[in-house]
């Protein structure tokens, strides 16, 4: 199990606080298949406190000719698949998110100039960001959706990707860049969620939850 780095003690009190009411009224656990500290912060923002924290281990190689928004959905469920298996009875809550160039899926950084060549790429035009979240409820029963967004980035000079890469903020995102961070100021428009580009769509998260009888 990990904990969603960057909480402050005060939010960490509020969830302890959230956590201890939902065990004392035997409620079932809410488990996020993630360890990324964006969803957490995201979940917190509409007061969902999830008891466990835990990354799926799982291949996320996109399959041949498989789209954007099949590939979200696909590792969606299957992250919240595998961390199911070893909590019977719990609400499993995962998503995954990715950037795409027509039907391009462009790929996590992890190097330099890996998110050159996507900054590169998303330089002057749009893109979509499609993100799929999938809901596992105590009974097993799975409903996902999928979330559509699209994103205009200014023209970047070689001087502005630099920049950008010297910031370490790309890191592990998709596509080469974290929409809250810096790059935020080379966005020109967003048409969709906002919250689905940082990394989990709000709107529709709250309503898996909801519908499946999740109490806040």
């Amino acid at each position: 199990m990990t904990s969603p780095k960057g909480a402050s003690p005060i939010a960490s009190n509020k969830v302890g606080v959230a956590n201890l009411e939902r065990r004392e009224a035997a409620l079932p656990p809410l488990v996020l298949a993630s360890a990324s500290p964006r969803r957490a912060q995201l979940l917190e923002q509409i007061g969902v406190h999830p008891e466990y924290f835990e990354a799926a281990d799982i291949d996320e190689t996109p399959l041949k000719s498989e789209l954007p928004r099949d590939y979200v959905g696909r590792l969606a469920r299957e992250k919240a698949a595998k961390i199911a298996e070893g909590r019977p009875g719990a609400f499993i809550l995962s998503g995954d998110t990715a950037v795409a160039c027509g039907r391009r899926i462009l790929p996590k950084a992890e190097e330099p100039e890996h998110a050159r060549d996507c900054l590169a790429l998303l330089s002057g035009r749009s893109h979509r960001v499609w993100t799929g979240v999938c809901l596992i409820n105590p009974t097993g029963r799975q409903s996902t959706r999928i979330v559509e967004s699209r994103v205009k980035v200014r023209r970047l000079s070689s001087p502005d990707i630099e920049a950008y890469i010297k910031s370490d903020e790309w890191r592990g995102k998709a596509g080469g860049y974290a929409i809250q961070g810096r790059f935020g100021a080379h966005i020109i428009s967003i048409i969709g969620s906002y919250s689905s580009v940082v990394g989990l769509p709000l709107y529709e998260t709250m309503n898996l939850l909801r519908g499946e009888g999740f109490k806040l």
